[in-house]
């Protein structure tokens, strides 16, 4: 049962529904799309609304695919999840992802992910949310950041909710790849009294998920070929509670406290392949960029296999604090909203076992990387815990421990006044302002004396299935954990290593806006504008000639301000078709790992030759700006039915890049190589670039229960090729096609959903990290959903997310002039992981 503010009774006639304030109850798929194109219908701006079908039962099983549905979105998955989202051709970094109108604090728990601005999708329980808004055009209330779109998650509220209603799932997940059972449990009730004056709502989660991914990975300045296992113990919580009071009929206070927490443990074992007695004499064939495409290696080769398994202690949270209030007279009506949200990630303990593992023989065959995906056809693939060629331990130069921090303490105000001036009915003025504090920082092990290594059977037992077909000895995490933690004394806070990874980030942002509410007979929309100001200040330690840091920190310090006019016009031509048309200025903010001040080292004695980086932060980037305007029709031929097309267009003016040069000297000598010679990368702003395209979208649905949705989206995005390192001349994770097919059967007792999504190539950038700046090739999957009533309060449920098992594949494509490494040239497959089938089966009560 959910509420929404139209009325959606008419069923299968021509008309649609008419906007009004009644509470009415959405249950099932098609109860959920009349209320989503309602949504979409009478809406000033352009907006697509994606509505839970009932309390407890969103559309699909993790937010982002309900999200990849939409029109014009497009969404990065990871372990089969939507983890980011990005809106017409736009980086995901350029959504703004808002709950309940405010922005959540995020950060993540790999330690070489980069710490940026967006929302990480998988903390968030779908059981928890009522609607999600995308706003595609931009309006001076809603807040700055979002280029691309700004995403709104509007969770429950008691008042909104039938008394005592209650909701209660338990799940069991399996995943193909992982071949695991996991449970997953869910829940919500719902309080208010007779008076509905008070109200309180109690919603949480647990979930215990073993991931799998296998993969092949290129070990890049090594020109290995690397089979890898990643296991990640996922425990995930979440708690919501809710308060609303309305102690009179104009006054209304509400509380808020969303709780995510997500503990991620994990291990990375990998097999370094290429470790040839004459690793050029192997190779038979090579690119154009000179990179080995295909290898050869004989019987008598006597080199083993360098092998390692990274562990990680690795968790991160968001928690979120609010208190909102609304007061309406008559005359005018006062909105406020304060309010904290903080969020702790990272590693506490990071450990690498390195080992040589096989015989001589094993490995010899053919290395063949020529394709998409690299086929390797050896002698032997399948290694255990008896392969080990000696003892293992901790290596000592891996000991770290490094956590994030990210929190925000904000306040906006609204106040909208009803007017009388021609065309116009209303004007709304409202001012925001939040104080956003980053931490990152990187603490060394500082290892004790006498460090013991073991036979490998006290960190390995069976095996695990791998990348290419291998099979490797499976890797016992917390016994590796908790000899990593044994083997520490203390961590250095103060050191070379601790001053590298240290930065900071304050920033203050201020808007103020006025915009105004226009209506006629057929004619309605809004026109605005907002102001924002932003205050940005960085502490780092400075790094000095010599290769060494200042022992006192430094402070580097920025500011900006804008100007962002917005109008958006909707136009009845019919009572069943609009024409909508909207432009806006909008900005998205650079991200924080951009900013920090600080000059970073990674590769630094780490075994890994050529793997030295040094990364300067640019604290004065400024915003990524654009001028955006799109114009679109859309034709509402009955209650369930919906037929629109639009073209947009984004013109960017101004966007945030990286700058890398290869083989600089710094004046710091890597102890592994004996070398001075460093990745130079640093950031700055580049200029030009436009977005444009096309959504269509259809929709409609039958009496008896049988329906679907198809949308496609164009989207063609040309960015200046020298601002990027790769030389590609695309914006980072733009798509040109995405397509989406949905069909579905309802009736009294039974619902099923068959959802396929697909999205053309598009660019992954992220040097000068590890995995740098490729191509991900094409990617389609299939999706099904299902519940059957057992009795009016008993369901049954079975779900499936990516169906066919769907690879992912990505290749190195950047230009011959491109000043990066050979791997990341002329196709090369720098990266590829097995798709993983999930399964999960379910029992729901609801009343």
């Amino acid at each position: 049962m959910l509420p929404v503010s139209f009325a959606t009774a008419a069923e299968h006639s021509g008309d649609v529904a008419e906007p009004t304030m009644e509470i009415i109850e959405v249950r099932g798929i098609q109860a959920s799309m009349k209320a989503s194109i309602n949504g979409k219908r009478f809406a000033d701006a352009v907006v697509d609304v994606v509505t839970a079908e009932d309390i407890g039962k969103f559309p699909d099983s993790d937010v982002g695919e309900s999200l990849a549905r939409v029109p014009g979105v497009a969404v990065n998955r990871q372990f089969g999840q939507g983890q980011q989202v990005s809106i017409r051709g736009a980086s995901n970094q350029l959504t703004s992802t808002l709950l309940n109108g405010h922005s959540v604090a995020s950060t993540g728990w790999f330690d070489q992910q980069t710490t940026d601005r967006g929302f990480n999708y998988t903390l968030l329980p779908p059981e928890m949310i009522g609607e999600i808004e995308v706003y595609k055009s931009s309006q001076a209330d809603i807040a700055e950041g979002g280029v691309g779109g700004t995403v709104i998650i509007n969770t429950r509220k008691p008042l909104e909710l039938a008394a005592n209603s209650i909701f209660f799932s338990s799940k069991q997940d399996y995943g193909s790849v992982s071949e695991e059972l996991d449970p997953e449990f869910s829940g919500l009730y719902s309080w208010k009294n007779n008076a509905e004056s008070l109200g309180v709502l109690l919603a949480a989660t647990d979930s215990k998920t073993q991931y799998q991914r296998n993969g092949i990975e290129s070990q890049i300045g090594w020109g290995d070929i690397v089979p890898t296992t990643f296991e990640q113990q996922r425990e995930h919580t979440a708690i919501n509670a809710v308060l609303q009071y309305r102690p009179t009929e104009s006054l209304e206070f509400g509380l808020n406290i969303m709780q995510l927490d997500m503990q991620a443990n994990n291990a990375n074992t990998s097999l370094f392949l290429m470790f040839a007695d004459d690793k050029e004499a192997a190779c038979e064939q090579r690119n154009a960029a000179g990179t080995c495409i295909f290898y050869r290696r004989d019987a008598y080769d006597s080199s083993p296999a360098w092998g390692q398994t990274w562990v990680r202690e690795a968790s991160m949270d968001s928690n979120t604090y609010d208190l909102d209030f609304t007061y309406e007279t008559d005359y005018y009506t006062l909105e406020g909203l304060v309010g904290n949200t903080q969020s702790e990630g990272g590693t506490n303990t990071t450990a690498n076992y390195g080992f040589w593992l096989g015989q001589p023989g094993d490995f010899a065959g053919t290395y063949d990387a020529a394709g998409d995906m690299i086929n390797i056809d050896i002698a032997n693939k399948v290694f255990g815990a008896d392969d080990f060629n000696g003892p293992l331990a901790p290596e000592a130069w891996s000991l770290r421990k490094q956590p994030n921090s990210d929190g925000e303490t904000y306040a906006k105000f609204d106040l909208t006044v009803p007017v009388e001036l021609g065309l116009f009915t209303a004007v709304k003025a409202g001012a925001s302002w939040a104080d956003h504090e980053v931490k990152q920082e990187s603490f060394e092990g500082i290892v004790k004396q006498n460090l013991i290594a073991k036979n490998a059977s006290a960190y390995y037992a069976g095996t695990v299935s791998s990348g290419g077909g291998f099979t490797l000895p499976k890797p016992m995490l917390d016994a590796m954990l908790n000899d990593a933690k044994a083997a520490i004394s203390h961590f250095d806070g103060s050191g070379q290593v601790y001053k590298s990874g240290y930065g900071t980030i304050t920033e203050q942002n201020l808007a103020i806006y006025l915009m105004a509410n226009f209506e006629s007979e057929r004619l309605r929309g809004n026109v605005g504008l907002r102001y924002i100001s932003t205050d940005v200040s960085s502490d780092y330690y400075q790094l000095k000639a010599d290769g060494t840091y200042a022992d006192d920190l430094s402070t580097q310090s920025s500011s900006y301000s804008d100007f962002l006019p917005s109008i958006n016009i909707a136009y009845d031509v019919s009572n069943n078709v609009i024409v909508r048309a909207a432009a806006s200025q909008v900005i998205s903010r650079p991200n924080y790992d951009d900013m920090f001040a600080s000059s970073a080292l990674s590769g630094f004695g780490d075994n890994i030759i050529d793997n030295e980086v040094v990364d300067k932060g640019n604290i004065a980037l400024k915003p990524f700006k654009a001028t955006q305007a799109e114009l679109g029709v859309e034709w509402y031929f009955n209650a369930l039915s919906l037929v629109s097309a639009t073209y947009f267009i984004k013109d960017i003016s101004s966007f945030i890049t990286s700058e890398q040069l290869l083989e600089q000297s710094v004046g710091i000598v890597d102890p592994d190589s004996g070398k001075d010679s460093w990745t130079v990368s640093t950031k700055k702003n580049g200029s030009g670039g436009l977005i444009q395209g096309v959504e269509l979208q259809l929709q409609t649905g039958y009496e008896n229960g049988f329906g679907y949705t198809v949308n496609y989206t164009f989207a063609d995005s040309n960015a200046p090729a020298h601002y990027y390192p790769d030389q590609i001349g695309v914006f980072s994770d733009s798509s040109k096609h995405t397509v989406n097919l949905v069909g579905y059967y309802q009736d009294d007792d039974f619902t099923a959903r068959l959802a396929y999504n697909w999205r053309s190539a598009y660019m992954i950038r992220e040097l000068p990290g590890y995995y740098g700046n490729r191509e991900h090739q094409a990617y389609g999957s299939i999706d099904f959903s299902s519940s059957f009533n057992i009795t009016d309060y008993l369901a049954i449920t079975f779900e499936v997310v990516n169906l066919l098992a769907a690879d992912s594949i990505q290749l190195g494509v950047a230009s011959d002039e491109a000043e990066v490494k050979p791997e990341f040239k002329n196709n090369y497959p720098v990266f590829s992981a097995e798709g993983e089938a999930r399964y999960k089966l379910g029992l729901a009560i609801r009343f």
